[in-house]
């Protein structure tokens, strides 16, 4: 027994200063051997807080919007870990152009604005761009088909182009029957009138113009009839508890391009890919550890910094070690 308690107190010792390495009160977080420093975590803070609409979305500083821009700086050296041990790169311009089929169109600004009314900055809207694209090269790296190649874009896009059917549809509220029939035959005898018509009849449930709308989202009310409407026909329901006759009016059937639902149609393909990916991922994470300072929580299986319940923190990564109690700093 004697000639072993040097040994025994050595690895203690070794226990005690690699549990000081880990806990050091300049360190927010360790992923492996890589850290993210207190003064990279308040910077970060500090930047996206710059932006008056993030600002005023998380309140102002506090410990959960911190442990929020934590969670983002250990997720990026993750995906960042796991892109180098496969050999996979995604660069700024295929996180562009993946940004750019995503919106299909419509304003980057507005996307921006909607990630900051969330506490996120531009930066973080991108880099969530590109782990997305970093689990789709892991899983295709895995063996993982993500059918995003054209001939199988297209054989999907037949598969499912009848339930893209949009049509364009309107439809207000007239006092009675005798007004719905005449302001349905007016409609169909100029089709064109529409908006001048509904503006005649305003109120709160009323389509002030013709607006494109998916076979499965036409009210309940509304859609036998417009599943047997010809086009630039028109036709009236009365529906319980509202007061009046509603016309409804039905436009042009719209079928979206392929080239329209084409991100769309990518981004479902690729989900297995994804989930190979992000498998992967947790494979890298587990590996490599993650410690989180318990000033700002730890680290859940959901890969999110939430705040310490029973205030124990898993300080040591190696197999078989004890977990230390948690002392702030």
């Amino acid at each position: 027994m004697r000639t072993r308690r040097p040994v025994v107190a050595l690895g203690l010792l070794a226990a005690v200063l690699l549990t000081g390495c880990r806990t050091s009160p300049n360190v927010a977080a360790y992923v492996g051997d890589e850290q993210v420093t207190v003064a990279e975590l308040q910077s970060a803070v500090d930047e996206r807080l710059a932006d008056p609409a993030v600002a005023e979305a998380v309140g102002g500083t506090g410990t959960g919007f911190t442990r929020q821009v934590l969670t983002l700086l250990v997720r990026e050296e993750l995906y960042a870990e796991a892109a180098r041990r496969n050999d996979v790169e995604v660069t700024d311009s295929d996180v562009s152009a993946f940004v750019d089929a995503a919106l299909a169109g419509r304003d980057e600004e507005e996307l921006y604005a909607q990630a900051a009314a969330q506490g996120y900055s531009p930066g973080d809207v991108r880099e969530s761009a590109r782990q997305q694209l970093v689990r789709r090269e892991l899983g295709a790296a895995a063996g993982e088909d993500a059918g995003t190649d054209e001939a199988a874009l297209r054989a999907r896009y037949e598969q499912v182009r009848g339930s893209l059917e949009q049509v364009e549809l309107g439809y207000f509220v007239v006092p009675d029957q005798a007004t719905a029939d005449a302001t349905v035959a007016a409609l169909a005898a100029a089709p064109a009138s529409y908006a001048a018509v509904a503006a005649r009849y305003p109120g709160e449930v009323n389509l002030p113009a013709l607006q494109p709308t998916g076979t499965a989202d036409v009210p309940a009310p509304l859609a036998e009839g417009v599943a047997a409407a010809a086009p630039n026909t028109g036709f009236s329901v009365t529906v319980p508890d509202l007061q009046g006759v509603v016309v409804a009016f039905v436009g042009q059937r719209i079928t979206p391009s392929f080239e329209q639902v084409r991100p769309q149609l990518e981004s479902e393909a690729a989900t297995g890919a994804e989930e190979a990916g992000a498998t992967v991922v947790d494979g890298v994470r587990d590996d490599v550890g993650v410690t989180v300072n318990p000033r700002y929580g730890e680290f859940s299986d959901d890969d999110v910094v939430q705040e310490s319940e029973g205030g124990v923190v898993d300080l040591l990564d190696d197999d078989g070690a004890a977990p230390a109690t948690g002392s702030g700093g």
